[in-house]
């Protein structure tokens, strides 16, 4: 029998073998399907718990093995691995779909009444898997009921497709330089760590690659512009150069299947099937809230432009600003405003000690513990593993991989190989591609790294202060627009001195990071804020132009949706499409999502502003944000859990003022 068949509580990471996931989805299907036949057939009256809530458990095997092949296919992938889960995934995606329209269930659920003593988690239960039953056409029939069904699977695989595509060409790609002159404007440690990438290959000299510990540091250092339009010129065709791994088709088919079936069950776009189940709640609502924070910051993003041209013309560089200049001219600026090189920082915040000023945090905010156990399987040797307590009580374990490979996607995230449902504790892995270190030194962090591993532990806390009876509710399962709340809250405690000054030392000297350099990083919080926002807003309105579009929209490349979507304040590099590698709307959720990064973020300046009038260590707001917020999961509305913890509605200006854009 199959390692992923039998009984086991870690997932045997030593054991498994890519054959084995074949066979032991394959049979977790045969087992679920005769778990639903069972629902669908019970002679007694539909009730919540032979009903909701055997639906809720009729496939955890199946998830559990799935949970483990389609994560290690994002962090830890092989041609084999890819070729399985393209087979497998359309398999559970027409096992889901199967369930989904049955209709035996759904009147089952409908017939379902609560009692007047039911919790609003088994009420909020109840509405979802009803819910889910209409969301995924449940009332179709006949031949429009086939080609949702099918819409969804070939959907599957395309999701799947473009990812691998991204990832391949991402590693396709490698800049390889030999002389000493080209580095120039790099700091040591860059130049270390491509040298490195170098030998790695069989290679002289310095290789560099797209993967962001080398990418970011290329272009915000090198002073070769030459070099950095090369960079900038392969980053930005990432899966758009006309080869094998060319995602346009791909982007066409997945934008006319979405908007397909969003017409199937009676919704203009994709768009307005997406926000229904939202916070924001309808298309019109989002337009308002993008436009009006558009307005508000994009003075300010116009602002940072003439000022990264004018530093442009005294620094001898000819012709206009490009988008290869931007953080190269970014990073000038901010030293001359500031007196702040992120360089120098890099020293005060090595990897390790990062994750334990990270882990005391979280210590002194809500009793945690985190205890390293070398004793737990993992994929790769990269991987740490940390038992999480509080108190005497056992929370859940904690995966770290925190280094690129060319296994790897790009990017942050955090995910779960088991959610907290009752006394089940949950088995949550964040994921980073952090500088690895080299032969002289530890893995040193950019201050950017810092703020995205506090982001990435947001997340995960949220996954594991969850305190919850059922797993579709629990962690991170809440409405798209609210789930970055929780993770871009404890970005903010990276600004604050008494948070910095208990672990921000040297690495080599132990010396704390001096106070001075600590007000620069405050002084510089909002050092191109403008523009920065304007470029998530723009990634957000391209996410919607993909995402309104009717089916049947003819022959159209994703650049020109691209390009007639942002409002760029620069110059369209021809070649160059964010969209061909956006992974978050075209091979991950967040698909007529991406603006919920900006919703959220009015969310968590609101309520750090809370954390900040109590004192950002205070116990019992603390614990006020774990009861009311972390722990309930997605048992009630966010809003409901909002109002809960701030006594109020969201005010927007609190993120207006965290940016400097208002007193």
């Amino acid at each position: 029998m199959s390692i992923l068949l039998q009984d086991w509580d870690l997932p045997p990471f030593d054991k498994i073998r890519v054959e084995d996931y074949e066979p032991a989805v394959r049979a977790a299907i045969e087992e679920a399907e005769r778990t639903i036949e069972q629902i669908a057939t019970n002679p007694e009256a539909p009730t919540f718990a032979n009903t909701v809530e055997a639906l809720e458990t009729a496939s955890e095997r199946l998830d559990r093995i799935s949970a483990i092949m389609l994560n290690l296919n994002e962090c830890c992938t092989s041609e084999a691995l890819q070729e399985v889960v393209m087979r497998m995934e359309p398999e559970i995606t027409r096992f889901s779909m199967k369930v989904m329209t049955d209709r035996r269930l759904y009147d089952r659920v409908k017939r379902v009444a609560l009692s007047s003593g039911a919790t609003a988690e088994q009420r909020t239960l109840l509405e979802n898997t009803l819910k889910g039953f209409v969301r995924h056409g449940v009332a179709l029939e006949g031949e429009e009921a086939e080609r949702y069904r099918a819409g969804e699977e070939e959907l599957t695989v395309l999701k799947q497709r473009f990812s691998r595509n991204a990832l391949a060409d991402q590693n396709a790609w490698t800049l390889h330089l030999t002389a000493e002159g080209d580095l120039e404007g790099l700091p040591q440690q860059v130049r270390d760590a491509a040298h490195e990438e170098a030998v790695a290959k069989g290679l002289d000299g310095w290789l560099f690659t797209l993967a962001a510990p080398s990418y970011i540091p290329f272009m915000t250092y090198s002073t070769r512009r030459d070099l950095r339009e090369r960079m900038y010129r392969a980053y930005g065709s990432i899966g758009g150069r006309g080869n094998d791994n060319d995602n346009n088709k791909v982007i066409r088919r997945i934008t006319e299947l979405r908007a397909s079936q969003a017409r199937l069950l009676g919704y203009d776009t994709y768009c307005d099937y997406v926000l229904e189940d939202r916070m924001v709640q309808s298309l019109p609502n989002l337009r308002r809230f993008m436009q009006g924070l558009h307005d508000s910051v994009r003075p300010a993003a116009a602002s940072d432009l003439e000022a990264l041209r004018a530093l442009a013309a005294e620094s001898g560089i000819e012709g206009q600003v490009m988008p290869w200049d931007v953080s190269f001219l970014a990073e000038r600026l901010r030293r001359e405003r500031y007196d702040f090189d992120s360089e120098a920082l890099r020293p005060y915040f090595p990897l390790e000690a990062v994750r334990e000023g990270i882990f005391a945090l979280y210590g002194r905010l809500y009793g945690l513990r985190f205890t390293e156990d070398s004793s737990v399987p993992v994929y790769h040797k990269d991987v740490r593993v940390f038992r999480v307590s509080d108190g005497g009580r056992e929370m859940g374990l904690l995966y770290l991989d925190m280094h690129p490979r060319p296994s790897k996607r790009s990017g942050a995230w955090m995910t779960e190989f088991r959610g907290q449902h009752g006394a089940v504790r949950p088995q949550i892995q964040v994921v980073c591609n952090f500088s690895a270190p080299t032969a002289d030194t530890p893995a040193l962090l950019r201050f950017s790294e810092v703020e995205t591993f506090m982001h990435e532990m947001g997340h995960a806390m949220h996954g594991m202060l969850s305190d919850v009876q059922y797993e579709s509710l629990s962690g991170t399962n809440v409405k798209r627009d609210f789930v970055e709340m929780p993770s871009q809250v404890m970005e903010n405690w990276c600004y604050e001195p008494e948070f910095l000054s208990t672990f921000a030392r040297h690495y080599e000297t132990g010396e704390p990071l001096p106070m001075e350099h600590i007000e620069k990083i405050r002084a510089a919080q909002n050092h191109m804020a403008g523009w920065l926002c304007l470029r998530q807003l723009n990634l957000g309105m391209t996410d919607i132009a993909f995402h309104t579009m009717g089916a049947g929209s003819g022959e159209w490349k994703a650049e020109e949706v691209e390009a007639e979507a942002m409002d760029n304040l620069l110059p369209r590099v021809e070649g160059c499409c964010t969209a061909t590698s956006f992974n978050h709307i075209f091979g991950g959720g967040y698909a007529s999502g991406y603006y919920g990064y900006k919703w959220a973020e009015v969310l968590d300046a609101d309520i750090f502003s809370r954390f900040k009038h109590d004192g950002i260590f205070n116990a019992e707001t603390a614990a006020a944000f774990r009861r009311e917020v972390l722990s309930r999961g997605g048992t009630e509305h966010p809003a409901v859990l909002f109002r809960r913890f701030m006594g109020r509605e969201p005010d927007q200006q609190a993120l207006l003022k965290r940016m400097g854009l208002t007193n």
